[in-house]
């Protein structure tokens, strides 16, 4: 039996996974190029009090393992003291068999702060005093946290309509080693349908472009302009929340009408909103074309479930769940208008679905060309699907389908900045899987190729696919 999470082999069950991640995967750096982490929190080298403060500030992961446990608001997004709260999350994690979650928690105490035990109830108290003193130290502030973590890049998610003043100050900062830019996400400016929240939105991209937004036209080329601000600040990639990409073409002057009685604060019909959201998301994939982008694509979510808690508590806070509505044919129909009117930008596809996998696979199939190895993605197990099972599934399909040695490998998807054990899981679940096939006498034992499939995946394949000036190990 082996040792509760093995420091060396953990996931690791053959001689050659291990030797693929400790010879080739485990010392590569971290491109993160797609996380929630405040780039005025990098700025500002936020210092964080307590282990409270940075594993239950805004994590809901965590808040729905303790709401499934049974543990009471107050102590979740409450107004209890830090030390109730991690005691909380304490005797949670102790229920938590199996959950990928508890075995994140148990590498970041690691990793972090040198803790070899196992927290529950009986150990909160030890954890809490070796994590507070660790994080008086100033060695343990955001900007020593992601350079210790070997983090080369990190890609935040910003809307065009913001005014990029912590990227503007991060890019004239030449004491920070990391790379850190925005990435595009424009969801704002898709939600037609939010009536006074769309409209309100329509004020902000103006004054932010400088420039009149009366009409659809006009707002594409408010984007636009944003867009190229976004570029020279070292932008290089967009991300958009969709319920799932939708495909209803409508005439310019279809879309025009629409965008009118939106703005004018008249209704529009369920088809007129997907005839716009269709418009601006063919025009936004142009623009990933002229500037060289890639187009990032989530989809296969319904959110904020739970009405009553979005009411107190708002999005982002645990109420979301995996939606079976992700049609493939409207998929594959958009991608094919993208083409056929002007090319597909590289594009990363991710669905929270996980049965999903080899429609993607298949999809994506249909647009890859030369001369980008792997110009189609199926983006990295997401969400809920970032956990060893999840993991393999995705990699398999892959594999099964298309060439898995350009895949673009693992992102945090995270607001924390401790997040990023998260790659040392998906290099070893990698590792884990390829030396199995490998020892299954599925693919000859031949290291240098399967290191140098390793590496690309772990490393080199995200910076040559999103054009980061970045040295490729």
């Amino acid at each position: 039996m082996r040792c509760f999470m093995d420091d060396r082999d953990f996931l690791l069950s053959t001689a050659t996974g291990e030797e693929l991640f400790h010879t080739y995967a485990e010392g590569l750096p971290i491109v993160d190029y797609h996380c929630h982490i405040s780039p005025q929190e990098i700025w500002e080298d936020r210092r964080y009090g307590n282990i409270c403060q940075v594993w239950l500030g805004g994590d809901h992961y965590k808040w729905r393992l303790m709401r499934a446990n049974g543990v009471d608001e107050r102590y979740i997004t409450g107004d209890a003291p830090d030390r109730e709260k991690f005691q909380k999350w304490a005797e949670t994690l102790t229920r938590c068999v199996g959950n990928p979650v508890y075995e994140w928690s148990h590498l970041e105490l690691k990793r972090y702060f040198g803790y070899e035990g196992v927290l529950n109830a009986s150990t909160a108290q030890e954890v809490w005093d070796l994590t507070s003193a660790k994080l008086a130290d100033p060695s343990m502030s955001c900007r020593n946290l992601v350079a210790r973590s070997n983090v080369r890049l990190i890609c935040t998610t910003d809307d065009p309509a913001d005014d990029f003043g912590w990227h503007r100050k991060l890019a004239a900062d030449d004491s920070f080693g990391v790379k850190v830019v925005p990435a595009m996400r424009p969801d704002a400016a898709l939600r037609i349908e939010r009536g006074e929240e769309s409209r309100a939105y329509l004020g902000r991209i103006s004054e932010a472009a400088g420039m009149p937004v009366t009409s659809f036209a006009e707002l594409c080329a408010a984007i636009s302009a944003r867009y190229d601000v976004a570029h020279e600040l070292g932008c290089r990639a967009s991300d958009h929340a969709l319920d799932y990409v939708m495909f209803e073409p409508a005439t310019a002057d279809e879309v025009e009408a629409v965008f009118a009685r939106a703005a004018a604060g008249e209704p529009v019909t369920g088809v007129e909103v997907l005839q716009y959201k269709t418009a601006l998301m063919e025009f936004l994939a142009s623009e990933y074309v002229r500037l060289g982008w890639v187009m990032q694509l989530h989809f296969g979510c319904k959110r904020d479930n739970n009405r009553r808690m979005f009411a107190k508590l708002g999005p982002d806070t645990g109420y979301d769940c995996v939606s079976d509505h992700t049609p493939a044919d409207q998929l594959a129909d958009f991608l094919d208008a993208v083409d056929e009117n002007g090319g597909l930008p590289k594009t990363i596809l991710y669905s929270l679905n996980p049965n999903d996998n080899v429609v993607i696979d298949t999809v994506m199939g249909c647009f890859q060309e030369g001369p980008v190895a792997g110009k189609m993605q199926n983006g990295s197990a997401w969400w809920f699907n970032d956990n060893e099972c999840g993991m393999r599934e995705q990699l398999t399909a892959l594999a099964n389908e298309g060439v898995l040695g350009t895949f673009v490998g693992m992102l945090t998807d995270s607001r924390s900045f401790l997040s990023y054990p998260r790659h040392e899981y998906f290099r070893r679940v990698l590792c884990g899987l390829v030396g199995e096939w490998v020892e299954a006498g599925k693919y000859p034992r031949d290291m240098g190729a399967l290191g140098s499939i390793v590496s690309d995946i772990s490393y080199g394949n995200a910076v040559r696919y999103f054009g980061f000036d970045l040295p490729v190990a």
